[in-house]
Protein backbone atom coordinates (compact mmCIF):
# COMPACT_ATOMS: atom_id res chain seq x y z
CA UNK A 1 0.00 0.00 0.00
CA UNK A 2 2.96 2.54 0.65
CA UNK A 3 4.29 2.06 -2.47
CA UNK A 4 1.18 2.32 -4.50
CA UNK A 5 1.02 6.05 -3.11
CA UNK A 6 4.24 6.93 -3.88
CA UNK A 7 4.64 5.83 -7.31
CA UNK A 8 1.48 7.60 -8.36
CA UNK A 9 2.58 11.30 -7.57
CA UNK A 10 5.99 10.00 -8.94
CA UNK A 11 4.83 9.24 -12.27
CA UNK A 12 2.22 12.22 -12.85
CA UNK A 13 5.88 14.09 -11.89
CA UNK A 14 7.63 12.93 -14.48
CA UNK A 15 4.36 13.35 -17.27
CA UNK A 16 4.80 17.40 -16.09
CA UNK A 17 8.40 17.60 -16.63
CA UNK A 18 8.37 16.05 -20.36
CA UNK A 19 8.93 18.56 -23.13
CA UNK A 20 5.37 20.02 -24.41
CA UNK A 21 6.62 19.02 -27.99
CA UNK A 22 7.27 15.31 -27.40
CA UNK A 23 3.99 13.29 -26.54
CA UNK A 24 3.86 11.46 -23.21
CA UNK A 25 4.27 7.84 -23.71
CA UNK A 26 2.39 5.23 -21.75
CA UNK A 27 4.00 2.69 -19.34
CA UNK A 28 3.30 0.30 -21.39
CA UNK A 29 6.23 1.83 -24.49
CA UNK A 30 3.00 2.36 -26.81
CA UNK A 31 3.27 6.13 -28.09
CA UNK A 32 0.51 5.50 -30.15
CA UNK A 33 -2.49 5.83 -27.59
CA UNK A 34 -1.34 9.16 -26.03
CA UNK A 35 -3.49 10.33 -23.01
CA UNK A 36 -4.34 6.65 -21.53
CA UNK A 37 -3.32 5.97 -17.96
CA UNK A 38 -2.90 1.82 -17.78
CA UNK A 39 -3.50 2.97 -13.91
CA UNK A 40 -6.96 4.07 -14.13
CA UNK A 41 -8.06 2.92 -17.78
CA UNK A 42 -9.83 6.55 -18.92
CA UNK A 43 -8.27 9.18 -20.91
CA UNK A 44 -6.06 11.77 -19.25
CA UNK A 45 -7.16 15.10 -19.41
CA UNK A 46 -5.54 17.94 -21.02
CA UNK A 47 -4.78 21.67 -19.97
CA UNK A 48 -7.95 23.94 -20.40
CA UNK A 49 -5.72 26.23 -22.40
CA UNK A 50 -4.50 23.43 -24.94
CA UNK A 51 -7.76 21.73 -26.27
CA UNK A 52 -6.78 20.57 -29.74
CA UNK A 53 -10.22 22.17 -31.25
CA UNK A 54 -9.43 25.73 -30.21
CA UNK A 55 -5.81 26.05 -31.43
CA UNK A 56 -5.38 29.18 -33.87
CA UNK A 57 -5.36 29.02 -36.91
CA UNK A 58 -1.72 29.30 -38.59
CA UNK A 59 -1.78 32.29 -41.01
CA UNK A 60 -1.10 31.45 -44.36
CA UNK A 61 -1.05 34.44 -47.30
CA UNK A 62 -1.41 31.72 -50.29
CA UNK A 63 -4.32 30.15 -47.88
CA UNK A 64 -6.40 33.48 -47.81
CA UNK A 65 -5.52 34.28 -51.30
CA UNK A 66 -7.15 31.19 -52.47
CA UNK A 67 -10.01 31.26 -50.50
CA UNK A 68 -10.29 35.43 -51.80
CA UNK A 69 -10.00 34.00 -54.93
CA UNK A 70 -12.63 31.53 -54.84
CA UNK A 71 -15.37 33.81 -53.36
CA UNK A 72 -14.63 36.22 -56.84
CA UNK A 73 -17.80 35.89 -58.73
CA UNK A 74 -17.82 34.24 -61.45
CA UNK A 75 -18.14 37.03 -64.09
CA UNK A 76 -14.83 37.13 -66.93
CA UNK A 77 -12.10 38.86 -65.83
CA UNK A 78 -11.86 41.62 -68.61
CA UNK A 79 -14.13 44.73 -68.05
CA UNK A 80 -17.31 45.07 -68.93
CA UNK A 81 -18.43 45.81 -72.77
CA UNK A 82 -19.84 49.20 -73.36
CA UNK A 83 -21.09 50.03 -77.19
CA UNK A 84 -18.97 52.78 -78.84
CA UNK A 85 -20.36 56.36 -78.50
CA UNK A 86 -22.37 57.29 -81.55
CA UNK A 87 -20.31 59.40 -84.41
CA UNK A 88 -20.32 62.90 -83.94
CA UNK A 89 -22.91 65.02 -86.35
CA UNK A 90 -21.01 65.82 -89.26
CA UNK A 91 -20.06 69.60 -89.77
CA UNK A 92 -22.89 72.25 -91.27
CA UNK A 93 -21.67 72.88 -94.86
CA UNK A 94 -21.11 76.16 -95.94
CA UNK A 95 -23.10 76.99 -99.00
CA UNK A 96 -20.80 77.36 -102.28
CA UNK A 97 -20.60 81.09 -103.16
CA UNK A 98 -20.03 81.37 -106.89
CA UNK A 99 -16.97 83.99 -107.41
CA UNK A 100 -17.78 86.80 -108.91
CA UNK A 101 -17.92 87.63 -112.56
CA UNK A 102 -14.51 89.56 -112.92
CA UNK A 103 -14.59 91.31 -116.40
CA UNK A 104 -11.69 90.91 -118.56
CA UNK A 105 -9.28 93.49 -118.66
CA UNK A 106 -9.84 95.62 -122.34
CA UNK A 107 -6.67 95.90 -123.86
CA UNK A 108 -5.66 99.71 -124.80
CA UNK A 109 -4.44 101.53 -127.93
CA UNK A 110 -0.66 101.55 -128.14
CA UNK A 111 -0.74 104.89 -129.37
CA UNK A 112 -4.37 106.59 -128.64
CA UNK A 113 -4.95 104.67 -124.88
CA UNK A 114 -8.70 103.98 -126.34
CA UNK A 115 -9.85 100.52 -125.81
CA UNK A 116 -9.72 97.58 -127.93
CA UNK A 117 -11.48 96.76 -129.78
CA UNK A 118 -13.34 99.71 -130.66
CA UNK A 119 -15.87 100.15 -133.54
CA UNK A 120 -15.28 103.57 -135.66
CA UNK A 121 -16.61 104.89 -139.41
CA UNK A 122 -15.04 105.19 -142.20
CA UNK A 123 -14.60 109.28 -142.97
CA UNK A 124 -15.25 109.57 -146.95
CA UNK A 125 -16.34 107.84 -149.84
CA UNK A 126 -12.86 106.40 -151.25
CA UNK A 127 -10.61 104.39 -148.45
CA UNK A 128 -7.77 102.06 -148.86
CA UNK A 129 -7.36 99.22 -147.16
CA UNK A 130 -3.79 97.64 -147.30
CA UNK A 131 -1.97 94.55 -146.41
CA UNK A 132 0.55 96.09 -143.58
CA UNK A 133 0.93 99.20 -141.57
CA UNK A 134 2.34 102.01 -144.52
CA UNK A 135 2.39 102.75 -147.49
CA UNK A 136 4.90 100.24 -149.10
CA UNK A 137 2.17 97.83 -148.22
CA UNK A 138 0.17 97.02 -151.69
CA UNK A 139 -3.39 98.29 -151.51
CA UNK A 140 -5.91 95.12 -151.65
CA UNK A 141 -9.38 97.06 -151.27
CA UNK A 142 -10.71 100.36 -151.89
CA UNK A 143 -14.01 101.30 -149.57
CA UNK A 144 -16.66 103.60 -151.76
CA UNK A 145 -19.03 103.55 -148.79
CA UNK A 146 -19.18 106.32 -146.33
CA UNK A 147 -20.06 105.89 -142.91
CA UNK A 148 -19.30 101.88 -143.66
CA UNK A 149 -18.84 100.93 -139.73
CA UNK A 150 -15.57 99.27 -139.24
CA UNK A 151 -13.99 97.41 -136.07
CA UNK A 152 -10.68 98.81 -134.80
CA UNK A 153 -8.43 95.65 -133.77
CA UNK A 154 -5.01 96.75 -133.39
CA UNK A 155 -3.02 100.01 -133.52
CA UNK A 156 0.56 100.71 -135.34
CA UNK A 157 1.95 104.45 -135.58
CA UNK A 158 -0.95 106.09 -137.80
CA UNK A 159 -2.01 102.73 -138.86
CA UNK A 160 -4.99 100.88 -137.91
CA UNK A 161 -5.99 97.47 -138.29
CA UNK A 162 -9.64 97.03 -138.73
CA UNK A 163 -12.45 94.56 -140.00
CA UNK A 164 -15.46 95.14 -141.85
CA UNK A 165 -18.88 93.28 -141.52
CA UNK A 166 -17.89 90.97 -143.89
CA UNK A 167 -14.79 89.80 -141.89
CA UNK A 168 -12.43 91.45 -144.44
CA UNK A 169 -9.79 92.73 -142.63
CA UNK A 170 -6.45 94.87 -143.15
CA UNK A 171 -4.95 98.35 -142.52
CA UNK A 172 -5.91 101.66 -143.43
CA UNK A 173 -4.72 105.36 -142.08
CA UNK A 174 -6.30 106.76 -139.12
CA UNK A 175 -7.16 110.41 -140.97
CA UNK A 176 -9.64 108.06 -142.87
CA UNK A 177 -11.52 107.08 -139.57
CA UNK A 178 -13.81 109.03 -137.73
CA UNK A 179 -15.00 108.44 -134.05
CA UNK A 180 -18.91 108.82 -134.73
CA UNK A 181 -21.09 105.28 -134.53
CA UNK A 182 -22.84 103.87 -137.19
CA UNK A 183 -24.37 100.66 -138.32
CA UNK A 184 -24.89 98.13 -140.99
CA UNK A 185 -28.05 96.21 -141.97
CA UNK A 186 -27.71 92.45 -141.67
CA UNK A 187 -29.97 89.49 -143.28
CA UNK A 188 -32.24 88.08 -140.89
CA UNK A 189 -31.32 85.11 -139.46
CA UNK A 190 -34.57 82.95 -140.31
CA UNK A 191 -37.57 84.62 -142.42
CA UNK A 192 -40.79 85.62 -140.84
CA UNK A 193 -43.32 83.04 -140.02
CA UNK A 194 -46.48 83.88 -141.39
CA UNK A 195 -47.54 84.46 -138.19
CA UNK A 196 -45.54 86.93 -137.57
CA UNK A 197 -47.02 88.38 -140.92
CA UNK A 198 -50.11 88.59 -139.37
CA UNK A 199 -49.43 89.63 -136.24
CA UNK A 200 -47.24 92.74 -138.04
CA UNK A 201 -48.85 96.20 -139.46
CA UNK A 202 -50.52 96.72 -142.15
CA UNK A 203 -47.20 98.48 -143.68
CA UNK A 204 -45.35 94.89 -143.52
CA UNK A 205 -48.32 93.39 -144.99
CA UNK A 206 -48.94 95.37 -147.99
CA UNK A 207 -44.83 95.07 -148.76
CA UNK A 208 -45.68 91.42 -149.47
CA UNK A 209 -42.39 89.66 -150.48
CA UNK A 210 -40.25 92.23 -149.76
CA UNK A 211 -40.47 91.98 -146.22
CA UNK A 212 -38.75 88.38 -146.83
CA UNK A 213 -35.23 88.77 -145.74
CA UNK A 214 -35.41 92.59 -144.55
CA UNK A 215 -35.44 94.24 -141.16
CA UNK A 216 -37.93 96.38 -139.96
CA UNK A 217 -37.80 99.49 -138.53
CA UNK A 218 -40.24 99.87 -135.28
CA UNK A 219 -41.98 103.31 -133.80
CA UNK A 220 -41.58 101.66 -130.27
CA UNK A 221 -38.89 99.40 -128.61
CA UNK A 222 -41.36 95.81 -128.85
CA UNK A 223 -42.24 93.86 -131.46
CA UNK A 224 -45.91 95.07 -131.60
CA UNK A 225 -45.00 98.26 -132.32
CA UNK A 226 -45.48 99.98 -135.85
CA UNK A 227 -43.71 99.49 -138.55
CA UNK A 228 -41.65 103.17 -140.23
CA UNK A 229 -39.38 101.26 -142.49
CA UNK A 230 -38.44 98.16 -144.22
CA UNK A 231 -34.32 97.86 -144.12
CA UNK A 232 -32.37 95.68 -146.75
CA UNK A 233 -29.24 94.05 -146.16
CA UNK A 234 -26.71 96.50 -146.37
CA UNK A 235 -28.41 99.99 -145.57
CA UNK A 236 -26.19 102.35 -143.61
CA UNK A 237 -27.80 104.34 -140.60
CA UNK A 238 -26.66 106.12 -137.61
CA UNK A 239 -26.79 104.79 -133.94
CA UNK A 240 -28.21 107.40 -131.79
CA UNK A 241 -28.63 105.25 -128.32
CA UNK A 242 -28.67 101.59 -127.17
CA UNK A 243 -29.91 101.57 -123.04
CA UNK A 244 -28.18 99.38 -120.91
CA UNK A 245 -30.59 96.05 -120.93
CA UNK A 246 -31.93 96.70 -124.04
CA UNK A 247 -32.30 94.38 -126.81
CA UNK A 248 -33.38 97.43 -128.65
CA UNK A 249 -31.46 100.44 -130.01
CA UNK A 250 -32.63 103.67 -131.41
CA UNK A 251 -31.02 105.02 -134.97
CA UNK A 252 -31.42 107.00 -138.11
CA UNK A 253 -30.81 107.23 -141.70
CA UNK A 254 -32.12 109.73 -143.64
CA UNK A 255 -35.29 110.69 -142.71
CA UNK A 256 -36.25 107.95 -141.13
CA UNK A 257 -35.65 107.21 -137.60
CA UNK A 258 -37.22 104.42 -134.54
CA UNK A 259 -36.37 101.67 -132.92
CA UNK A 260 -34.26 98.29 -134.45
CA UNK A 261 -33.15 95.33 -132.22
CA UNK A 262 -29.48 95.04 -132.11
CA UNK A 263 -29.36 91.55 -134.34
CA UNK A 264 -31.18 92.95 -136.48
CA UNK A 265 -27.58 94.82 -137.72
CA UNK A 266 -23.82 95.08 -137.15
CA UNK A 267 -21.96 97.87 -135.69
CA UNK A 268 -22.13 97.38 -131.66
CA UNK A 269 -19.88 95.45 -129.35
CA UNK A 270 -21.98 92.91 -127.20
CA UNK A 271 -24.07 94.40 -124.34
CA UNK A 272 -22.32 97.64 -125.36
CA UNK A 273 -24.17 100.90 -124.11
CA UNK A 274 -24.68 103.53 -126.06
CA UNK A 275 -26.00 107.08 -124.49
CA UNK A 276 -27.83 109.73 -126.49
CA UNK A 277 -26.36 112.70 -127.57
Amino acid sequence: MSFARLAAPTVALMVALLPASVPAQTPSGDPSTPGHSPMHGKPVSHAPHEPAHHQPAHHDPGHHAAIHHAKAPAHPLHPAWHAPPPPPPPAPVAPVVPAPVVPPVQAKGSNTGLPLPRFASLRADDVNLRGGPGTRYPIQWVYKRRDLPVEIEREFDVWRLIEDSDGVKGWVHQATLVGSRSFVVVAPQSPPTSGDSAAGSSESNAAGASVAGSQLLRSEPREDAAVVAILKPGVIGRIRACPAGSDWCRVSLKEYAGWLPRAAFWGLLPGETIQPP
